[in-house]
């Protein structure tokens, strides 16, 4: 597989591209996360990862393959974005605790005029948590720069987490094994023009 370019500042990323030996470099730049009223949620995602592809497709040499992803998480339709601060992120885990929730990672992947976008979901159902669990993980942890206010991977997702319906590497930023098949069809289609 050739190099790709990840439009992604993620460790998380950056760690399962690096598990499934996907060759990259890492270019970003800053771009706006908002997005237009109307959207569906899924749409959401993949408009935010959209305009993170764009940016860098800008900046790379032409004929790049650029990933972008952008992961939501929603509670009862409502997007819960990254906390503001401590007070934020206790009281979002706080709503997760003993519900279920859907992440949902919007994915972009282009070259040229070439595009793959597909969001993908999976549904987290969260045991109920008692306050001094969710006060110690975020002081521990500082959740502040996570969708949802937490990683399934650190120790709320050990201690908290009761069932995953889908791909759990989604929730941690990335469908890498979907990622993987669509760089691969990408590859193909390189190599047939």
């Amino acid at each position: 597989m050739d190099k790709i370019i990840l439009a992604s500042q993620s460790p998380r990323r950056k760690q399962l591209l690096e598990w499934a030996e996907v060759p990259f470099e890492i270019i970003v730049k800053e771009t706006d996360e908002s997005y237009p009223d109307g959207l569906e949620v899924d749409e959401v995602a993949v408009h935010i990862a959209r305009n993170k592809a764009m940016a860098v497709q800008d900046i790379v040499a032409p004929g790049s393959v650029v990933l972008a992803a952008d992961t939501i998480v929603v509670l009862n339709k409502r997007i819960i974005g990254k906390p503001k601060d401590r007070e934020d992120a206790l009281s979002i885990l706080s709503h997760l605790a003993g519900n279920k929730h859907t992440v949902i990672t919007g994915v972009v992947i282009r070259r040229l005029e070439e595009e793959i976008a597909f969001a993908d979901t999976t549904d987290v159902h969260f045991h109920e948590l008692s306050s001094e669990q969710i006060e110690f993980y975020v002081d521990k942890y500082k959740p502040f720069d996570k969708a949802g206010a937490y990683a399934i991977q650190e120790w709320i997702g050990v201690i908290g987490i009761k069932s995953v319906d889908g791909d759990f590497y989604n929730v941690m930023g990335l469908p890498v094994s979907r990622v993987v098949r669509e760089l691969n069809k990408f590859q193909r289609q390189k190599l047939r023009n």
